[in-house]
């Protein structure tokens, strides 16, 4: 793991780095020591590491509860070089949801191409993080939403480190056949007009879940309307399972 930048503001300390050819963020309080419990979130597709959803919900877990919080670049955004097969499917699903179509399926064919990259490189962010001084190798929770659930949950399914999730805004048969494999306490959101994300697939992902604590928010409104105050329940949830 390599730093690029380091700056401080309102408490908050962030760190630019890069892992091999993954660049991610760091996030922790200010002159930070000791150990503490980590978040990672994965942003959504079309966005970044530093997308101002990530960033402000990261800077508010960081003042608030004294977390640590982590974000990479997904394949194909942000810092990370354009592939030209992830670029084509990109722009087809943009296409079909002008056009009003369902995108489910080319959307949990697009999530299970890089699925398995993902995963590894969070694992390998995962264990960098953790060997850091002001990080340590405490609690780890995951945060993702629409991409950051449909590309998280299959890292959730396969990592032991983390002890709790908050997911949500996805939906495939795929998607249920992994959280089938998730048993730690879930937080799953849904937006109960999603334009994008057929309700009945996002309710069966909820179903499948194997998770002995899962609960389901659902809030009216479409994809991008989901509601700031699940930010700070997020809070409360991650504090309670890892505190």
């Amino acid at each position: 793991m390599r730093f690029t930048s380091q700056t401080s503001s309102d408490g908050v300390t962030e760190q630019l780095f890069t892992l091999g050819e993954i660049p991610g963020v760091l996030w922790t309080p200010e002159d930070a020591l000791g150990t503490r419990p980590l978040i990672l979130m994965g942003h959504g597709g079309g966005q970044h590491k530093k997308a101002p959803g990530i960033l402000a919900r990261a800077r508010l877990f960081v003042a608030e509860a004294g977390f640590a919080v982590a974000a990479i670049d997904a394949p194909n955004h942000g810092e990370r070089p354009k592939d030209e097969e992830l670029d084509r499917l990109a722009t087809e699903n943009r296409a079909r949801m002008a056009a009003g179509e369902d995108t489910a399926a080319l959307v949990a064919g697009l999530h299970a191409l890089v699925a398995g990259q993902t995963v590894a490189e969070w694992q390998a962010v995962l264990t960098a993080v953790q060997r850091l001084d002001h990080v340590g190798d405490g609690p780890v929770g995951y945060w993702g939403m629409s991409m950051g659930c449909g590309l998280g949950a299959p890292f959730v399914a396969a990592e032991p480190r983390v002890r709790a999730a908050v997911l949500g805004l996805q939906g495939s048969p795929e998607l249920a056949e992994t959280a089938a494999r998730i048993t730690v306490p879930v937080r799953f959101l849904v937006q109960w007009d999603d334009e994008r994300v057929p309700r009945a697939q996002s309710l069966a992902v909820f179903d499948a879940f194997a998770s002995a604590e899962k609960t389901l928010h659902a809030n009216p409104g479409k994809h991008g309307d989901l509601p700031r105050f699940e930010t700070d329940s997020s809070l409360r949830f991650f504090a309670r399972h890892l505190s």
